[in-house]
């Protein structure tokens, strides 16, 4: 099997690891494939990963990369983002095809919309498209395509997801967000929700309550200027991830760190905006709050809140108040408790056990017991 991913020290990373660790408990072989630094002159850490690859190919996606960067301040609607994107997509399916091809493979899963041009590939395999967002989309909120070249976008994306034998999404709200507005058919869709391992050490009650954001910091759906004015509303919010922020802002930053840091706060923190994905969507750092019994605050825009509790709706207007209500500790202990009984019920046995039936179909299908 293999499993084409990012291994980004993010949220789409410890999925992958996630994946990759259900499948080996079940006896399976797995060829991770990150293509994180496919590019670079070598992963992991050090200045090789700053630098390109010799070979032709790899050195030329690391040109196009940086010029996808570098479109980013041509002007607000980034005329030349789809160019760089879909000569990035050519060239990754180019290098990754032999991977697809190989016939020994039962089932390649892509992780990653990056990547997943080489689901168009011949191939042998069964193929799951994992899939965190609709990624046209979410482009296009981000600002990154004009109108035209999302519209194309969005037909390629789509082209991707029928292709596919198995579509997942890290929620199944954004499922439902796709066969709504792509349109998509749905007739390869599987639930394959975002999970969590369960924190060994608990969060507990303190005063005052400290608040933890933890997790990106370079999206615009992240809403850091939202962020930015509740941290001057409640000055006892650490924030932790990267690209570093704005110092203007005047955020309190602590750099990156592990989630075991939360086990120190009372409550964690989701920012978002307001368009129509993100009120469907879903934050992973959401499930690692709840894995520690942090009570969750959660913008009330943000729709289907009922199905994870432990969450605290909120608005500008009215974040000083939750917080003075989830000071008392009666109040804080029962949410906290709602928070880790959710963790449990979304741990990553459980989230990823649909998985078992296409691993079951496969050994039907080679007639293995």
């Amino acid at each position: 099997m293999a499993l084409v991913c990012q291994l980004d020290g993010y949220a789409n990373g410890v999925r992958a690891r996630a994946i990759e660790r259900f499948l080996r408990e079940r006896g399976h072989d797995v060829r991770v494939v990150d293509t994180y630094y496919l590019s670079r002159a070598a992963g992991g850490t050090g200045i090789r990963t700053k630098l390109p690859h010799w070979s032709p190919k790899r050195f030329l996606l690391y040109l196009v990369e940086l010029g996808r960067r570098l479109s980013r301040g041509v002007s607000p609607r980034r005329p030349f983002s789809y160019r760089f994107f879909m000569a990035e997509q050519r060239l990754r399916r180019a290098l990754l095809a032999p991977v697809v091809r190989d016939d020994d493979l039962d089932l390649v899963i892509c992780e990653t919309p990056a990547d997943a041009g080489i689901l168009f590939e011949p191939t042998s395999a069964v193929t799951l498209y994992d899939c965190p967002t609709p990624w046209a989309d979410e482009l296009m909120f981000e600002g990154l395509l004009t109108s035209r070249q999302h519209a194309k976008l969005r037909t390629w994306d789509r082209a991707v997801i029928e292709q596919a034998d198995f579509v997942a999404f890290h929620w199944d709200s954004y499922a439902g967000y796709a066969v709504e507005h792509y349109p998509i058919s749905g007739r390869n869709l599987i639930t394959l929700n975002y999970g969590c391992d369960l924190a060994p050490s608990r969060a507990r009650y303190r005063l005052p309550l400290r608040v933890a954001y933890i997790g990106s910091l370079s999206s615009k759906f992240i809403d850091t200027a939202l962020l930015a004015r509740l941290s001057r509303l409640y000055p006892h919010i650490d924030v932790y991830g990267g690209p570093a922020p704005d110092p203007n802002l005047g955020l309190n930053y602590r750099g990156y760190a592990s989630p075991e840091v939360l086990q120190h706060y009372q409550l964690g923190l989701i920012t978002c905006t307001k368009d129509e994905l993100r009120r469907q969507g879903f934050s992973a750092k959401h499930l690692e709050y709840l894995s520690y019994g942090l009570p969750v605050l959660v913008p009330s825009w943000r729709r289907n809140l009922d199905r994870l509790q432990g969450s605290v709706p909120y608005d500008e207007e009215s974040f000083t108040c939750v917080l003075a209500q989830l000071s008392d500790e009666r109040t804080w202990t029962r949410m906290s408790e709602n928070a880790y009984d959710q963790a449990r019920r979304l741990s990553w046995p459980i989230t990823l056990e649909p998985l078992a039936s296409i691993l079951d179909g496969i050994r039907m299908r080679h007639g293995r017991s």
